[in-house]
């Protein structure tokens, strides 16, 4: 059968060639030494060094990607191994090789008091490129949670002191069951500080050696911010996560720092990179931060 891929190229080396969105089963890490099933999109890529040749044997990637990712979870070692294989299918032709895959990580979430508990899905990017027989791995994460604006809570607070002075004008002390009374009624909340559904993305590069892990970074992210948002809710949980926004008041940069002080630490991540959108409710636009590892400058 012809193969006009042999034929002389028209320009020069190409830097990627490949196939993006293949849509392919993957087993993942589903924490407690478990696993499920999930479909990711997967983009696997080459260069092209040769200039006398005019294309790369895509269908080959393609069998590697569907012999690799269905045989095993995800982890660095396969990563690697099915990088070398994209490499010796492509013999001559390129000595990079890059795969990228995205999916939704599904994570079974507690409720904050009720004792039930309902799936959380968080949208991971793994990244692995290898160059010179060394491998690169990147592992991002989204993260939705609530923040509630300081300011905003301040505001809130003189609005309420002003009409607790307005309704017990005198200088004698209130009786208890009065305030909480008072309190108790929607006059006691006169204004409510504004809260907004908010993203955290976070991009980090492995350090060498170290394995992938989204439920555990996941996790780490979530803490470090205090108010996730929640799967399975009822009253009880309703009012705990009130109270969480209540003792979480941030900014976007208060944000975007506690989850970099969650990170600097941690040997097993070489970089970061750090982006929180807080989608306003007060505002039609959105407020962001961004934080990067504090890189240790040479000498």
């Amino acid at each position: 059968m012809p193969d006009v891929a042999v034929d002389p190229a028209l320009g020069g080396q190409l830097a990627w060639v490949g196939m993006e969105r293949i849509a392919t089963p993957v087993r993942i890490d589903a924490g407690g030494s478990t696993t499920l099933q999930v479909i990711a999109s997967v983009d696997a890529f080459v260069n092209l060094v040769r200039t006398d040749r005019r294309g790369i044997h895509m269908s080959r990637l393609y069998r590697l990607i569907d012999e690799h990712l269905g045989a095993e979870p995800i982890s660095t070692v396969m990563l690697e191994r099915l990088l070398r294989a994209f490499l010796q299918s492509q013999h001559g032709l390129a000595d990079r090789a890059r795969l990228r895959l995205r999916f939704e990580q599904p994570v079974r979430r507690m409720a904050l008091r009720s004792g039930q508990d309902g799936w959380r899905v968080y949208p991971v990017t793994i990244e692995a490129t290898m160059e010179h027989g060394d491998m690169d791995v990147s592992l991002a994460i989204e993260v939705t949670y609530s923040s509630t604006c300081p300011a905003s809570a301040a505001l809130a607070r003189q609005v309420i002191t002003e009409h607790f002075a307005r309704r017990f004008p005198s200088p004698d002390p209130v009786p208890r069951d009065a305030a909480l009374a008072w309190l108790d009624s929607e006059q006691g909340i006169a204004a409510t500080p504004h809260a907004q559904r908010s993203m955290a993305y976070v991009w980090t590069r492995l350090a060498h050696g170290s394995a992938w892990d989204a439920p555990a970074l996941i996790d780490r992210v979530e803490a470090s911010l205090g108010t996730p948002v929640q799967a399975m809710v009822k009253r009880e949980d309703e009012q705990a996560f009130a109270l969480a926004n209540g003792s979480n008041l941030m900014f976007c940069e208060d944000a975007a720092r506690r989850i970099q002080q969650a990170l600097e630490t941690d040997d097993g991540i070489a970089d970061f990179h750090i982006r929180v959108e807080h989608q306003e409710s007060l505002h039609a636009h959105n407020a962001v931060a961004q934080a990067r590892k504090a890189l240790t400058p040479r000498a």
